[in-house]
């Protein structure tokens, strides 16, 4: 059965804690929201910006898929597993935590603040060893159509995850029209504005809005305004 969800962007839990701005597009930390928990296996899609030389300390995290997506800046990562390393625009970030990893994350720069969305994905396998990986993708490959940044597969283009997901990023001008279809049976797809608007299965999203979509196989998509900027989900509606 088809649904579709529509979040706005200023429905999001927020959280402002002087060197981090946070929205939620699902409950996370002090935001709770019954109808709000996850779409299918995405648990966390948040929007952070980070003041020049803050961040977050070294925290753990266990059974996750952590993807983290820079927007803007440059964001410092350091982990329990001796990487240390810097992803900025362009670049995409996976840690599978598995049985168990520590990290901290902070903005390499003392002027300029960073934003980045940190997302986290349920896994189809429990209990696995922890691994980290980053990459840096040519971001002109997305005008006027999708790039896929994220698969299951780890010989596939982008990064990959332990679970039956695809995530893709493409950047549209004004009245170009693109279809996506559905890769896996059972699966939906989170549709995420980072700027500009867009019609998705006939429905209007602005920047920062999101759009879940389910029960189908195919989605129509048109930008609405030029520079349109847009980042599509595909995972399991059914976990566990």
């Amino acid at each position: 059965m088809k649904n579709n969800i529509l979040h706005k962007a200023n429905t999001r839990g927020s959280a402002n804690h002087g060197w981090l701005h946070s929205f939620h597009s699902f409950s996370f930390a002090g935001y709770y929201n019954p109808e709000r928990i996850h779409f299918g296996a995405l648990r966390v899609l948040n929007d952070d910006t980070v003041s020049g030389g803050m961040g977050f300390g070294t925290h753990p995290h266990d059974n996750m898929e952590i993807i983290s997506i820079p927007l803007e800046g440059d964001l410092e990562h350091k982990d329990s597993m001796g990487n240390t390393t810097v992803i900025k625009n362009g670049d995409i970030q996976v840690m599978s935590a598995g049985t168990g990893i520590q990290h901290s994350e902070y903005n390499k720069n003392k002027n300029e603040q960073v934003k980045f969305l940190q997302i986290w994905i349920f896994p189809n396998k429990k209990n696995v060893t922890p691994r980290y990986d980053q990459i840096t993708l040519n971001v002109n490959d997305r005008h006027n159509k999708l790039q896929q940044v994220l698969s299951p597969n780890e010989h596939d283009q982008g990064v990959w995850i332990h679970q039956d997901a695809w995530f893709h990023m493409g950047n549209f001008e004004n009245e170009k029209a693109f279809q996506y279809q559905i890769k896996k049976e059972g699966n939906g797809v989170y549709a995420f504005v980072l700027k500009g608007k867009f019609l998705i299965d006939g429905m209007e999203a602005d920047t920062r809005d999101g759009i879940g979509l389910s029960g189908i196989n195919t989605i129509d998509f048109k930008a609405i305004s030029n520079d349109a900027e847009i980042l599509l989900m595909e995972v399991p509606m059914q976990i566990g």
